[in-house]
């Protein structure tokens, strides 16, 4: 299985306050990789598998993240609509790991290839592969409007600190975004990173389809980069009802979260933040 990290020489350089070469040391440097997944989509059978989308992701928890992408596209609507997943190998090559084969329940109709939906994305892009917004405004089953959640500020205030001791992959690299699934009381219940925060993030619910958690009712989910259109798209296709941010959200995460009345807050650093939408859940 590909590694999240990799070692590589690197040359350090150190300057003075003059601006002058101080020194130049080569060294081992533990960078974050980033290998591309594709995802194969097909039902039950011998037919083959249709290549449906590729995304650059850090390796890890690539089975989480098919599924993850498939729900929250809205291409299934549990993990009762996936027969099997796996990794899998070429026609004639060895498994490189950077394919998952997902099989439809029998009943579960196939994707569509439709030309305006570009399922090819970067590490740091997702909604970018489609060719509008309109053909990714994908609607929730999930009633986010109606959840009683309240937390209070100072709970919310804790949970970056508690997010950050546990990303180990960003301790070596520095490099990786993460997602962070909590309960009301403030308890992690999962945490996935991966150089794309919508790669982390469909790892994150992926992990919750799969173990038949969804809708996310009473949860929050926190994403360590800032809060997009894409991000707060699949937190409400998943159920959440609060989607925190470290930093900024955009106009149309921000539209998009007052159309689902989901809560949406930014900024979430120390003791301050921003709550664009959903205030009433934020308490103290």
């Amino acid at each position: 299985m590909g590694r999240a990290t990799d070692r590589r020489s690197v040359l350090r350089i150190d300057l003075d306050a003059t601006g002058e070469g101080r020194g130049r040391i080569r060294r081992q440097d533990t960078l974050a990789a980033e290998e591309p997944l594709e995802i194969r989509v097909g039902a039950a059978g011998p037919g083959r598998r249709r290549p449906l989308a590729v995304t650059m992701r850090t390796p890890g928890d690539d089975l989480d993240l098919a599924i993850g992408f498939l729900l929250t596209e809205g291409l299934i609507r549990s993990a009762e609509d996936v027969h099997t997943a796996q990794l899998c190998a070429g026609a004639e090559t060895p498994n490189t790991y950077n394919v998952v084969d997902v099989v439809l329940t029998p009943g579960v109709p196939e994707p569509v290839t439709d030309p305006s939906r570009n399922f090819y994305t970067t590490s740091s892009c997702g909604v970018c592969g489609k060719a509008s917004i309109e053909s990714v405004r994908t609607r929730s089953r999930f009633a986010v409007r109606d959840d009683p959640l309240t937390v209070t500020a100072e709970l919310l205030a804790a949970l970056p600190d508690r997010l950050r001791a546990a990303q180990r992959a960003f301790d070596r690299t520095g490099g990786l975004h993460a997602a962070g699934l909590f309960t009301a009381d403030g308890e992690m219940v999962v945490l996935r990173e991966d150089v794309g925060r919508h790669n982390a993030v469909d790892k994150v619910i992926g992990w919750a389809t799969r173990e038949g958690r969804l809708p996310l009712a009473g949860h929050v989910l926190l994403v360590s980069g800032r809060a997009s259109f894409e991000l707060t798209q699949k937190a409400w296709m998943a159920g959440v009802p609060l989607l925190a941010a470290v930093s900024a959200p955009s106009t149309l995460a921000v539209e998009l979260a007052e159309e689902a009345g989901m809560t949406l807050v930014g900024f979430l650093r120390g003791p301050t933040m921003n709550v664009y939408t959903g205030t009433a859940r934020i308490g103290g």
